[in-house]
């Protein structure tokens, strides 16, 4: 009994003991599993031939799941119903719904989308097949999508085939799906796989309403017109087995099947004479309101207004291709009521593509009342005369005048560029409200030479296809100031309203802040008639100056330092802008090309630059750092293991 007692006493004691030793160092809980989950079984089979079910079944080795399936998961044929795919436990299951295609070879692109459940290990990038009859088609189609007019690589846009057979025809673009599909990564790349061998055509294409074809002008999409024949040949690439992250063990040569074409190239545009709608209205102020519509227009709407004559009350101010059209209203027993009420005759295309002449009744309330909006400027007047009362109290000396700011509406003024002027610049001036009258006799233009200011000549003339800019232009001397004057009656707005005075000093730059830049195009085809536009562009991808190359070449002066990028386009119709194509007339977009690196600009230096725009392949031209479509990064196993051990090296 004795022992027994002791031995009751005990077990709590050394219970104890265990717990407070365990407190001291717990157990991490072992190695993190960094093994990639593996096919077990598939039904039917992977490669599967003479199979007519619809059902399959993949089974992994451990829980897996699917990351991003919808983007990344690709069937092909395509299939016009859905097909369910679904991760579920240790078992990815798809279920096809369309009849299925005798003799033909079926494919589940599952990309890197299969992951393990735990850790997120990749299977890496798998692909299923079967085939509906006796033979297994493993042919493959790759290349790349770009974006026609910048080059950017187009990612998650359809890919296909159609076959070059004597079935085919340049509408089945238009009418049939696609025969073999697969979708682009980040990078733009595709592989369409599970191909028969033979003859295709490739298309790319937006597909905004899942029919697998061209079939609404709002689908981005790109075609090649030549024929591709596929092939293949065994070849051999480079694996580089690592140590660690940073050191290379060994690299080895692998084996592996090449399948051609593997670098087919499409430029995707959107064609232009796109579907003609109205799309939005908004009153934001009582004296202007703006239309919106989905397309550009030939030619400016008609407004019949109910109570006013358009036509003299309106002043239209359209962006560049008549698709968001400002109007101001010019009289004050229009804009004053909080409604404003027209008709508004447009074209608008039908269901068949044709544009008809369409009309609606608008009735446009404004955000901000007349009412509203005097009431506001009342206030903040009163706000500023208690306000200068009270300096005027605390002031030992009397203070100059000063204007009271809202007691009278001015129009607000722009004007660019301010302060430092390049010597081959002009002064836009930019106001709040279309000009109706410049009374050019109050405006003084002057060189300020020492104290001195000496009147020089200009032209002030509005710019072209606007109401609210103008432009002052004159012959700028480097290192020289200037001076533009004009009193407060010099503009009158088309609502009635004045400026305030301007008084604005320029200076123009010295010749010795800039580099100059010139290129000489190589490769340009003999008798071509296309003008060659090279654009100096920005960081941002934008450009910054552009001209017209003149027997094969192109001098850039006042160019300012720092780092440029430059574009080419072949201006087929010299109007002066990149033109998209159409795919009924085979007309692809007008071709664009990257200088394949920056180019640093140095102050006093110049720079000389030969540029065959065809020797390297476009994939390849649009430098990384203004490209803003990104890879996609790569899945890998996450190397938490040796993470770990480098830790408990460094707490021993």
């Amino acid at each position: 009994m004795k022992r027994n007692a002791i031995s009751y006493l005990s077990f709590p004691i050394i219970l104890l003991l265990l717990v407070g030793c365990a407190s001291l160092g717990s157990p991490d809980g072992g190695p993190y599993d960094e093994t990639p989950p593996k096919v077990v079984q598939c039904t039917p089979d992977n490669k599967a031939t003479n199979n007519n079910k619809k059902k399959i079944s993949i089974l992994f080795d451990e829980y897996i799941k699917m990351e991003n399936a919808s983007e990344k998961v690709v069937v092909s044929p395509p299939q016009i119903e859905m097909p369910n795919i679904r991760a579920v436990g240790k078992k990815v299951r798809v279920d096809l719904f369309d009849t299925l295609q005798a003799n033909t070879t079926y494919t589940v692109d599952f990309s890197d989308a299969i992951v393990d459940n735990n850790e997120g290990n990749p299977l890496g990038k798998y692909t299923y097949s079967f085939s509906t009859g006796p033979t297994i088609d493993t042919m493959e189609v790759s290349g790349t999508v770009l974006t026609a007019d910048n080059l950017e690589p187009v990612k998650g846009i359809l890919v296909g085939l159609y076959a070059a057979d004597s079935t085919f025809h340049d509408s089945l673009f238009t009418s049939k799906p696609l025969i073999r599909v697969a979708r682009t990564n980040g990078s733009g790349q595709f592989t369409i796989k599970g191909v028969k061998n033979g003859q295709y055509h490739v298309y790319a294409i937006k597909d905004m309403d899942n029919n697998y074809h061209f079939s609404q002008k709002s689908e981005v999409l790109a075609f090649d017109t030549i024929t591709f024949s596929t092939s293949q040949r065994p070849d051999i690439r480079p694996d580089t087995v690592w140590v660690d992250t940073v050191t290379i063990d060994k690299i080895r040569m692998v084996p592996f099947i090449h399948y051609y074409p593997d670098n087919v190239v499409l430029r995707t545009f959107l064609e232009g004479g796109q579907d003609k709608h109205r799309l939005k209205e908004e009153r934001k102020t009582p004296e202007s309101f703006t239309l919106y519509f989905t397309a550009p227009m030939d030619s400016l709407p008609r407004i019949e207004g109910f109570g006013f004559d358009a036509s003299k009350v309106l002043v239209p101010e359209p962006s560049l291709n008549n698709d968001t059209i400002t109007y101001w209203i010019t009289d004050t027993l229009v804009s004053y009521p909080d409604t404003i009420s027209f008709a508004l005759i447009y074209p608008d295309t039908d269901t068949l593509g044709i544009d008809q002449l369409r009309t609606d009744t608008l009735e446009l309330v404004a955000k901000s009342t007349h009412e509203k909006l005097e009431k506001e400027r009342i206030k903040k007047s009163e706000e500023w005369v208690k306000a200068r009362e009270k300096k005027i109290k605390r002031a030992k000396e009397p203070l100059p005048y000063e204007e009271n700011p809202f007691e009278v509406t001015y129009m607000t003024v722009q004007i660019k560029p301010s302060g430092a002027l390049d010597p081959d610049q002009n002064i836009t001036i930019t106001f709040s409200e279309p000009i109706s009258q410049v009374d050019t006799s109050r405006i003084q233009f002057y060189q300020v030479i020492d104290s001195d200011y000496v009147p020089k000549p200009y032209l002030f003339e509005p710019v072209e296809g606007t109401v609210r800019q103008y432009r002052l232009y004159a012959e700028w001397e480097p290192q020289q100031k200037y001076r533009l004057v004009a009193d407060s009656l010099t503009f009158l707005s088309a609502l009635g309203n004045r400026a305030r005075s301007i008084k604005s000093d320029f200076r123009v730059r010295s010749l010795d802040e800039y580099g100059s830049f010139f290129v000489h195009l190589v490769g340009i085809e003999p008798n071509d008639t296309s003008d060659y536009i090279v654009q100096m562009l920005n960081k941002s991808d934008k450009p910054v100056n552009q001209l017209v190359a003149q027997d094969g070449r192109a001098d850039f002066f006042y160019m300012k330092p720092g780092e440029y990028y430059m574009r080419l386009i072949i201006d087929r119709n010299r109007n002066g802008i990149w033109d998209t194509g159409d795919y009924n007339s085979k007309l692809q977009p007008e071709e664009v090309y990257y200088f394949p690196r920056p180019i640093p600009i140095r102050a006093k230096f110049e720079v000389e630059q030969d540029w065959n725009f065809r020797s390297i392949d476009l994939t390849k031209q649009k430098p990384k750092a203004i490209t803003k479509q990104k890879a996609d990064k790569e899945k890998t196993i996450k190397d938490k293991n040796r993470k770990r051990e480098e830790e408990k090296r460094k707490q021993r």
